[in-house]
C-alpha cells in the first residue's frame, strides 16, 4: 500500500476530516492601507475616475520591500501606476497639503515619508504603534509650485515592507483655485473738450443675497467635507468624523471609519 493511502486511510481510521493548510505571504495578511485624500493614484482607480485593471478592487494592497521610489511599490500587476502618462487627475493645492491615509487593516508603524520630485520633505515617527482607521498629516510642499508628483509613504514597524500611494498636484493659488484672468492691456481713450458728467452712487449697497449652504444637505461625491459636517444619504442622516474629500464609492454607509449615522 503507498504511503499517501497509507495516510488517508489512517485518518479515516481515526475519525479526522481533512485539514486545509492555507499558506499567507509573509507581511500582507494584517497591513493594507492608502492616501485616501487628495485622491492618490489608486484611489482615483477604485473611483473609476480613471480606467485602471487589478488595482481598482484593491487599492489599499500596493505593498513592497522597504526604500522603492516608485508609485507600484514594484509590483508587476500594479505598473500602471507608474505611467505619468495616463489621465490621472491633479488635485488643485496650496503650499500645505493634509494628507489622509485610510486603512483596511492596522498595522505597528515605524514612520510616514513624503517625497517630492525625489526630494524628502516630511518624515513622520509612527513611535511602533497600530494607528487609527485613519491618519491625516499635514505637510509643507517647500515652496514647489505647478504640477507635480507627490511619493508617500508607510513604513511598517514588524516586516521589511512599505505601503506606497502616489498623489498627483496641481500646487499654486493658495489653494489651487482657477487662476485669475488675464488682463488685457487698454489704450487709453483721447480726452475730448466736452466734460464728462459723474454717473450718481446706487442709492442702495450692493449686498450677496445668496445664504450659505444648509446642514445637512445630501451627500455627493469630489467634496471637500470639514470635520463635523453634516449630510443626508438614502434618508439617513450622517455626521463626518475628520475632514474628508468625498469619492464615488466612498459614500456614508460604505465608510463608517469616517461618517458617524446620526
Amino acid at each position: 500500500m503507498s504511503l499517501k493511502r497509507t495516510l488517508s486511510v489512517t485518518a479515516a481510521a481515526a475519525g479526522l476530516a481533512p485539514a486545509l493548510l492555507v499558506v499567507v505571504p509573509f507581511g500582507q495578511a494584517s497591513a493594507h492601507g492608502y492616501v485616501s485624500s487628495p485622491g492618490s493614484r489608486q484611489a482615483q482607480c477604485a473611483a473609476g475616475t480613471v480606467s485602471c485593471g487589478e488595482i481598482k478592487f484593491e487599492p489599499q494592497s500596493v505593498e513592497g520591500p522597504k526604500g522603492l521610489t516608485s508609485c507600484s511599490g514594484g509590483v508587476g500587476r500594479f505598473a500602471e501606476l507608474d505611467d505619468d502618462s495616463k489621465a490621472w487627475r491633479a488635485s488643485s493645492v496650496g503650499g500645505s497639503v493634509d494628507f489622509t491615509w485610510t486603512f483596511t487593516a492596522r498595522h505597528a508603524t515605524t514612520n510616514y515619508e513624503y517625497y517630492l520630485n525625489g526630494r524628502k520633505i516630511a518624515d513622520i515617527g509612527g513611535a511602533g504603534r497600530q494607528p487609527a482607521p485613519t491618519v491625516t498629516h499635514s505637510v509643507d510642499l517647500g515652496g514647489a509650485t505647478g504640477r507635480q508628483k507627490l511619493l508617500a509613504v508607510w513604513n511598517i514597524a514588524d516586516t521589511p515592507n512599505a505601503f506606497y500611494s502616489c498623489v498627483d498636484l496641481q500646487i499654486g493659488g493658495g489653494g489651487g483655485g482657477t487662476p485669475p484672468p488675464t488682463t488685457q492691456p487698454t489704450t487709453p481713450k483721447p480726452t475730448t473738450s466736452q466734460p464728462t458728467t459723474p454717473k450718481p452712487p446706487p442709492t442702495q449697497p450692493t449686498t450677496n443675497t445668496q445664504a450659505p449652504p444648509a446642514g445637512g444637505a445630501e451627500w455627493k461625491p469630489n467634496t471637500a467635507y470639514p470635520a463635523g459636517a453634516e449630510v443626508t444619504f438614502q434618508g439617513a442622516r450622517y455626521r463626518i468624523i475628520q475632514r474628508h474629500t468625498s469619492l464615488s464609492g466612498w459614500e456614508p454607509p460604505a465608510t463608517p471609519a469616517l461618517w458617524k449615522k446620526l
